[in-house]
């Protein structure tokens, strides 16, 4: 009777292989959509001519072969989207029971067992961009991100960040800042690509805290 090893790659290692993936789908539906460009064609241009015959000014047989794999790409980019969170989750849930562990030093009476620590610095923030509309400013310190927390980075880097970020384009995302001494504020995001900046949050974050 045949046995199967244990799988060495860790949440963040699948959901990694998984962005690899989503933005090898993105890349040929921006090649598919070149092709409906090039013939000056959408989803729902007509391919026929007033006589029912297929259009000499545009090349019908690669329009609807494009249109064919748009509508699977997309498909295969909901799919994976799915999988994405699925995987994001178990490496927040993995943080979160990490963070729980029992420590030697007895928790203050005066710190609440829900309190958030900042876990990144705004370092800069583009004008125009879905961060300047979401009103985070310079300095600002990130307490939580949507589902991340301090807990859900392992280390120095702020990788967990970015691959939650691309999973939510177009969605709304709170974000709870310290700004100051004591101003707890949060501010709704909505990560979007074509604002006329790079990224899509558009701000400059860099890693507080996380040693």
């Amino acid at each position: 009777m045949g046995f199967m090893l244990p799988s060495r790659e860790t949440p963040a290692d699948q959901v990694r292989a998984l962005m690899a993936r989503k933005d090898a789908i993105e890349a040929e539906l921006d090649a598919q959509a070149s092709i409906l460009k090039a013939n000056d064609s959408t989803m729902e241009t007509l391919l026929l001519d007033a006589d029912g015959f297929p259009r000499a000014d545009i090349d019908v047989w690669a329009v609807r072969h494009a249109r064919v794999r748009i509508i699977e790409l997309r498909n295969d980019l909901a799919a994976i989207m799915d999988r994405i969170m699925e995987g994001l989750q178990n490496v927040y849930d993995s943080g979160l029971a990490a963070a729980a562990e029992p420590v030697d030093a007895p928790m203050s009476d005066s710190v609440s067992p829900d309190a958030l620590l900042p876990f990144a610095k705004v370092d800069g923030v583009a004008p125009g961009s879905p961060a300047a509309t979401s009103g985070l400013l310079r300095e600002d310190l990130v307490l939580s991100f949507g589902a991340l927390t301090r807990s859900s980075f392992g280390s120095s880097s702020l990788q967990p960040l970015a691959e939650y970020v691309a999973t939510q384009e177009n969605r709304e995302v709170v974000v709870k800042v310290l700004r100051g001494a004591n101003e707890t504020l949060n501010l709704t995001f909505i990560p979007r690509r074509n604002w006329g900046g790079r990224g899509l949050l558009g701000c400059h974050i860099v890693p507080h805290n996380l040693a």
